[in-house]
């Protein structure tokens, strides 16, 4: 029987020389970023929140943001404030692009359209043009017929 436990005790302890020389996890290689100087920054405005995303010239996403995910709740994710936060954000997420002159569309009413225009400019990226993509409506759905008394 002692034969036996030895060949036991040797299996274990293979076993445990196996997982603690496991391959070890390598380390992501970072890949070299493409860098745009000039891109697209689409601003969407709505009256509870603002999202801005700011793309290649090709319109391909470098990053995005919104007032929700930077921390805002309720009626706050609407404010100009807010909004100012949101494009800060993004352009720092963006900031290994090298983004430094955007075009700029607009869509939507809400009160933070004013504040993300604004907030480019304050965050050191030329805003070359100012585009409105609010969609209007040119005369809308028919009008219900009218009540019969």
């Amino acid at each position: 029987m002692s034969e036996e436990n030895k060949k036991h005790e040797a299996a274990a302890e293979e076993k445990t020389a196996k997982k603690t020389t496991a391959k070890k996890p390598r380390a992501k290689k970072k890949g070299n970023k493409a860098t745009f100087s000039h891109g697209k920054a689409f601003v969407q405005a709505t009256y509870n929140n603002t999202i801005v995303t700011l793309t290649d010239p090709n319109g391909n996403v470098l990053s995005w943001s919104s007032a929700g995910s930077s921390g805002f709740k309720g009626p706050k994710k609407a404010t100009p404030y807010a909004a100012s936060l949101v494009v800060k954000n993004a352009l720092e997420k963006a900031a290994d692009y090298g983004l430094k002159e955007v075009n700029l569309f607009v869509t939507g009413v809400g009160q933070g359209r004013e504040g993300a225009i604004r907030a480019f400019n304050a965050n050191n990226v030329s805003v070359l043009s100012i585009k409105d993509l609010t969609p209007i409506p040119h005369n809308g759905c028919r009008a219900p017929r009218p009540r019969r008394v």
